[in-house]
């Protein structure tokens, strides 16, 4: 099979969809060596977490032609499926929520993955033009896509609510996160973590982008009922919501004990989680939540939301709060630090959690898809 991937966020993002999409790109070039695997970017650049990739013979990345005179963005979203054609995909797999706009007037079948749809149900964290686009683009994949992957129940439900996607069309396959995080960080490599950033000697961790969504805003008040010698973590940029969080931890006495981390690699975080007391991530709305996936998968006893797909990627390890309950937060914080008996089975619960989301699995059911969609693509060509 030749396969076709929209490949920009993979070039181009180190978090959410970049990895995501590194992730299905390593997971399948890996499980299917007999299929060719072209990644479609609008420009070549440098990133050395595709290093992986880019040693495979059976991963090819294409960009424009030099004929394409037009922006590199309409390239995307038109371009891309005349150049896919006469190479001869057969299948082209959106990664980003997004296909090109002509792909259904082509005879390759088309898959999209859909992350979430937050513009739709947290409105108020888009401006007006980035919700329109949004939803014209992501509205669009879904109703002409021959297959929809969702990466979570969740958003399956947004989907067929939002967009009215007859549910035979989707399919349900959970993200996964990368194997580093089952692996056991030595003494040695804490150490070192640990130096490097600065790490408080008891601390929970928060890993995400600093917004409004992601709620650090429970974290801190909840930090500020706890012990002077716990302290919080938190991993990720920001901007205004980042400054009012700061000005709130002045406010409720705990600026000393909060400490932003803006700049931390990615191989460093599986020594984090395992250095952590616990990981917090009190979510309002996620497509799927990796950050707690990868906390379970490192070990770490994890305290999150219990909205969206959260219990989903939490599963019966994780604690389920809602996501202003601070007094449910210090609670389950509290069993933690007291290493309560029920902690090392959530420990070893979220370690097989974490297993069921196989690297194999994740690419035979995608490929399954495939399949699918081939199916149905040439079904329609035959009418």
């Amino acid at each position: 099979m030749k396969i076709a991937y929209d490949g920009k966020r993979a070039m181009r993002n180190y978090t959410g969809l970049g990895n995501y999409s590194r992730l299905i790109l390593e997971t399948m070039s890996e499980a299917y060596p007999a299929d060719d695997h072209l990644v479609y970017v609008p420009e070549i650049r440098a990133n050395p977490r595709l290093k992986t990739l880019l040693q495979r013979p059976n991963v090819a990345f294409r960009h424009p032609d030099r004929f394409w005179a037009w922006p590199k963005a309409v390239w995307r979203s038109w371009g891309v499926t005349k150049q896919a054609r006469q190479e001869g995909a057969e299948v082209f797999h959106g990664l980003s929520n997004e296909l090109p706009l002509n792909i259904h007037r082509s005879p390759i079948a088309s898959v999209v993955t859909i992350h979430d749809v937050i513009y739709r149900r947290m409105p108020e964290c888009y401006n007006r033009i980035d919700r329109t686009l949004y939803d014209l683009k992501y509205g669009y994949s879904v109703r002409h896509a021959d297959r929809v992957i969702a990466i979570s129940e969740a958003t399956k439900r947004d989907v067929m609510e939002l967009y009215g996607v007859p549910e035979e069309r989707i399919r349900v396959i959970r993200q996964g996160c990368s194997p580093i995080f089952s692996q056991t960080a030595s003494p040695e490599r804490r150490r070192e973590v640990r130096e490097r950033y600065r790490l408080p000697h008891r601390f929970l961790l928060q890993v995400g982008t600093i917004e409004q969504r992601k709620n650090l805003e429970t974290s801190i008040r909840a930090l500020s009922a706890m012990p002077d010698e716990i302290e919080l973590v938190a991993v990720g940029r920001g901007g205004r919501y980042l400054r009012e969080m700061l000005e709130l931890a002045e406010e409720v006495g705990v600026r000393r004990r909060l400490h932003i981390l803006k700049n931390v690699g990615f191989t460093d975080l599986p020594a984090l989680y395992q250095s952590a007391m616990a990981a917090l991530y009190p979510s309002r709305y996620e497509g799927f939540g990796i950050p707690v996936l990868e906390a379970l998968a490192s070990g770490c006893p994890t305290v999150t939301s219990n909205t969206s797909s959260l219990p989903e990627a939490g599963g019966n390890a994780a604690f389920l709060i809602a996501p202003d309950d601070i007094k449910a937060m210090i609670h389950a914080v509290h069993a933690i630090s007291n290493n309560t008996p029920d902690i090392e089975a959530r420990r070893r619960a979220g370690k097989a959690h974490a297993a069921t989301f196989a690297a194999a699995d994740i690419a035979s059911a995608i490929h399954t898809v495939y399949e699918e969609a081939l199916a149905s693509k040439a079904k329609k060509y035959s009418k």
